[in-house]
């Protein structure tokens, strides 16, 4: 069998042709170890993409006009906000006084038609009718706790706010005009009258 020559190196070889384990060893300490192919650190990876880098295409006059229009925007919303505000606080002034004043007609009507009950009582009591002095005397009791006050001015100066003179005499005995009788008495309700009293003053 005839040597066929390789050049002056010789490589052993196996049986089969392929290179001996020790002689690949050799060979890829001399060609250096190949790169790796995979990070050590896999910690910095996930599957979430980069952010996008800002856009350099704006100027600052740019972002200054956009700043002011939002400024300016959120100054309308201020606004608007702050009269619907008003326009409902005003509007709970109105209906809160609404109902005070519908509250006060509807208990001025039921004095009124009371009042006259009270004069029968008067007028029963005037005439010797001693068994109706304790429904009298309830029915002041309950509508005092209310707010109805009894005005009987007698020897008190005249007030043409709360008294009604019907009757009059001239008199140098005394200064200024005073009540000298109570012909009808009158009804304060929380202060304020719902009926004058009738009265004949002097001076």
């Amino acid at each position: 069998m005839t040597d066929v020559p390789n050049d002056g190196m010789e490589t052993p070889e196996s049986d089969s042709g392929v290179p001996e384990p020790e002689d690949a060893a050799e060979e890829l300490d001399r060609q250096g170890s190949p790169p790796d192919l995979v990070p050590d650190d896999l910690s910095g990876l996930d599957d979430t993409p980069p952010a996008p880098e800002p856009s350099s295409d704006l100027s600052v006059e740019d972002l200054v006009i956009s700043l002011e229009s939002v400024s300016l925007e959120r100054d309308q919303y201020l606004d608007a906000l702050r009269r619907v505000q008003a326009e409902f606080e005003n509007y709970k002034k109105a209906i809160t006084k609404r109902t005070a004043d519908e509250r006060e007609r509807a208990n001025d009507r039921i004095i009124n038609e009371l009042l006259p009950v009270l004069d029968a009582c008067d007028g029963a009591v005037a005439n010797g009718g001693e068994q109706v002095l304790p429904v009298r005397k309830q029915l002041l009791a309950a509508l005092g706790r209310h707010g109805l006050e009894r005005s009987d001015p007698a020897g008190k100066p005249f007030d043409p706010e709360e008294h009604e003179a019907v009757m009059h005499e001239d008199s140098d005995e005394v200064e200024g005009p005073i009540v000298v009788e109570v012909l009808r008495p009158g009804y304060l309700w929380n202060g304020r009258v719902v009926r004058p009293a009738m009265v004949r003053v002097k001076g």
